[in-house]
């Protein structure tokens, strides 16, 4: 989060090492050993040693090897106890040991690069559970963090017969009670008042989803035993989860507005999740200046769209003009002509025929307006699913209406999520030559590249021109922007919700509701800045890139080349495609 930033994991940090030894010294339990002696000589190959990382990375992270396609762990849940994530953060340093002792000279360049993202993913676990000892203050962690509560993989992913993930589901919610147990007796408070309300919503949401439709879904297994297990397991899951929720709701009265990390710890977020060490005023710069061009940019498409309205009426223009049948039937629309544009336009390769299916979020996922589940690398073949939200039932109407997208806006949220967004990203990653780039796919990556598709895709001619779906994507521009000042002025400047809330609204163009949303996302997700940040850095490497290998006719070229190499901190992926001016980020 700049800095004196380092190169290396840091301590635990006094608040979380504090917690740590409070929580485990009431349990009588002490973190495992930390202390790795290495023997360069006796170690093994690396391909030896990476296999096996990522073998006991399965064993401590379940959840995340189950949704990668490795079904021996379905319904595994992982220890979240205070112990366990401290023996988990003992294993992960004693790798990060064992990983340095590869020298560049013990190695391939194929193999350093590996090494390098390795040590990047080990970084970025460390931060988040160790540095901003995430697990002990923010629910979030239990929803988006690499295991995840979220039982969809067993709902809507096909890859067993539906009596068997039936089977699974309950493995699963068998464990919930004990993981509830677990998230409770970590969780401090007071706790921030969006932290609280995130965490309310989240929990009670998935109490009501195991209960509403977990049992529809599974409703046509034919085995009297398992129906009747199934109704057991939902039952004790849903009151471990509304237990949580109705905890936390309890407390909301003593909520804080203690949420920022500081200067230091965003620094150190930015080094260690994400290798950039650039400095915050610097960055903020660079983060302006893109506002700055995209509101003119927007102001240059309402003369033509909208000539004697404001940018906010034009805005409001845009979006008053929707999908007739819904989100959910407009974005099924929009992508067979999508891929098509891909093709017809030689943008990017598509390496696979994997389809995508579009849905209503469920409600304890219906914090963000879209969203896209993807099969591991293991689970072949199958589907993905892009889940739209819809408005919260206790907004006014008018909010409801205004929360929904205008199809322009939509048809730019669909090429994030899906084509070329996520979804094709993921096709490439998932066949990335790097099996670690096919696993560990990181958030700038990620969501710089599928930000980044948004403006790739008017540049390369969607829309032909047309000023409206134009302001459709600036508006997904301004969006990201203001998530990255937010996320600086939020956790480092003493920006409060309500002025982030205002900034969402005056220059990011958002309706009431989604301002909301988004100012109070930016306190429980300060990285939400790798949007904009990720999309610059990949902006910046493309002019460098094709100036030597034939400006935009070597785009196709430039966005396979990226691709292939899965989802490591983009600095990484600079430092293989410009060796020679890797330090040129932005």
């Amino acid at each position: 989060m700049p800095h004196v930033f380092r190169r290396y994991s840091q301590p635990l940090s006094i608040v979380a090492t504090a917690l740590l030894l409070s929580l485990l010294g009431a349990c009588g339990k002490q973190p495992e050993n930390t202390t790795t002696t290495v023997n360069a000589a006796t170690t093994p190959a690396w391909s030896v040693f990476l296999d096996q990382y990522i073998e006991d990375y399965f064993k401590a992270h379940p959840t995340f090897a189950a949704s990668q396609g490795r079904h021996e762990y379905d319904g595994k849940m992982p220890d979240w106890s205070a112990a366990g994530i401290a023996n988990e953060i003992a294993r992960l340093h004693r790798q990060r040991i064992l990983a340095s002792a590869y020298t560049n000279e013990r190695l391939t360049e194929r193999e350093r690069f590996e090494r390098d993202y390795l040590l990047a993913q080990i970084d970025r676990d460390l931060f988040w559970q160790e540095n901003a000892a995430l697990p002990f203050r923010n629910p979030e962690f239990y929803f988006d963090s690499i295991d995840s509560i979220d039982p969809a993989m067993y709902v809507s992913r096909p890859y067993a017969s539906l009596e068997k993930r039936a089977q699974a589901f309950i493995v699963y919610a068998n464990a919930i009670p004990k993981a509830a147990q677990q998230i409770r007796a970590n969780l401090r408070l007071p706790m921030p008042a969006t932290f609280v309300q995130f965490g309310v919503a989240g929990f009670g949401g998935l109490a009501d989803f195991y209960r509403k439709d977990v049992s529809q879904v599974f409703a046509t297994v034919n085995d009297a035993q398992v129906q009747q297990q199934l109704k057991t397991a939902i039952e004790s899951a849903a009151n471990a989860m509304q237990g949580l929720a109705d905890w936390l709701k309890s407390n909301e009265k003593d909520a804080t507005q203690d949420f920022a990390m500081g200067p230091k710890l965003f620094a150190d977020m930015l080094w260690m999740t994400e290798r950039v060490n650039t400095p915050l005023d610097r960055l903020e710069a660079i983060g302006r200046a893109d506002l700055d061009r995209n509101l003119a940019a927007l102001k240059d498409a309402c003369k033509q769209y909208a000539p004697h309205a404001t940018i906010q009426k034009c805005a409001e223009e845009m979006n008053a003009d929707k999908e007739k049948g819904g989100a959910v039937e407009g974005a099924r629309a929009q992508l067979a002509g999508l891929k098509q544009f891909i093709i017809d336009h030689k943008v990017v390769s598509i390496p696979g025929d994997e389809q995508v299916q579009v849905d209503q979020a469920p409600s304890y996922n219906a914090q963000n307006f879209a969203y896209i589940i993807i099969p591991g690398p293991y689970d072949q073949g199958l589907p993905s699913v892009y889940y739209i939200a819809p408005p919260d039932k206790a907004w006014s109407k008018a909010e409801q209406d205004a929360y929904l997208p205008g199809k322009a806006d939509l048809l730019f949220t669909s090429v994030h999520e899906v084509w070329p967004g996520h979804f094709l990203q993921f096709l490439h990653s998932n066949r990335s030559s790097f099996r670690f780039g096919q696993l560990f796919v990181g958030y700038a990556f990620a969501e710089g590249w599928a930000h980044y598709s948004e403006e790739m895709m008017w540049e390369s001619g969607l829309g032909n021109g047309d000023p409206e779906t134009h302001i459709g994507q600036l508006q997904e521009a301004l969006l990201r922007d203001v998530r990255f000042l937010c996320a600086i002025g939020l956790h480092t400047k003493g920006m409060t919700v309500a002025e982030s809330e205002k900034m969402f609204r005056e220059q990011g163009m958002q309706d009431a509701g989604n301002a909301r949303q988004q100012a109070a996302r930016g306190t429980r997700d300060p990285a939400y800045l790798n949007y904009t940040m990720g999309k610059l850095m990949i902006r910046k490497l493309r002019v460098d890139w094709t100036a030597k290998h034939g400006g935009s006719d070597a785009w196709r070229e430039f966005h396979d080349s990226f691709l292939s190499y899965g989802g490591p901190p983009i600095p990484l992926v600079r430092a293989q495609m410009l060796p020679e001016q890797s330090e040129a980020l932005f």
